[in-house]
């Protein structure tokens, strides 16, 4: 089961309040402002800040 499209529409970056992008993989969702990256667990997003990671890009 993938995260519902409906969800993703609200999704923000708590940090910056940029809405997120799915990762390709469908592994994180991704600010592209800050350049966090949200992991997604047993299809559940984890949007807390010390969980994320920065990406490289």
């Amino acid at each position: 089961m993938a995260i519902s499209p409906d969800l993703l529409e609200m999704l923000v970056c708590p940090v910056c309040k940029v809405p997120v992008t799915l990762l390709d993989d469908q592994s994180g969702l991704k600010c592209r402002s800050c350049r966090r990256v949200y992991p997604v667990r047993d299809d559940i997003p984890v949007m807390l800040p010390e969980e994320a990671s920065i990406a490289n890009e």
